[in-house]
């Protein structure tokens, strides 16, 4: 196995994150590796000049996710002793965005989670799915247990 100096988590912030989170930092401390962080909020369409809203509400959508998202990485950032500069939060394609903060940060592994689907949630694509096959660097995909 590589000795890996720089290991970023690709957080989703479910249920099941603390496994990934955990098994990146599991390898970071094996591989005496720096540790850093990544959340990608989805790009949600909230009008269309076209058509009109498309979601009725007041509020900024994704603003508020990008607040809550701030929240759960300070949280998840101060357990795991990762510094303000190794935490990124992003907005868009979250296989895009991770593979773009690993090439532009010099990440030699990305840790991400798996549910391993089958049908179509397969056909429809996995953030893992798309990292792995975009990613420059070595990814772990964990596999995740469906509830």
């Amino acid at each position: 196995m590589s000795n890996y100096k720089h290991i970023l988590i690709a957080a989703d912030f479910t249920d099941h994150g603390d496994a990934v989170a955990n098994k990146a930092k599991e390898l970071a401390e094996a591989n005496q590796a720096q540790l850093s962080i990544v959340h990608v909020v989805d790009n949600l369409p909230i009008t269309d000049a076209n058509y009109g809203p498309i979601i009725p509400f007041d509020g900024d959508l994704t603003e508020e996710l990008m607040n809550a998202s701030k929240k759960r990485m300070a949280k998840i950032a101060c357990e795991f002793g990762i510094a303000e500069n190794r935490q990124w939060l992003e907005i868009g394609s979250a296989k895009l965005e991770i593979v773009r903060i690993a090439e532009e940060n010099s990440v030699d592994l990305i840790v991400v989670g798996s549910h391993g689907r089958h049908g179509w949630a397969l056909l429809l694509g996995s953030t893992a799915n798309g990292v792995l096959h975009h990613a420059m660097c070595d990814v772990l995909a964990v596999r995740l247990k469906d509830d």
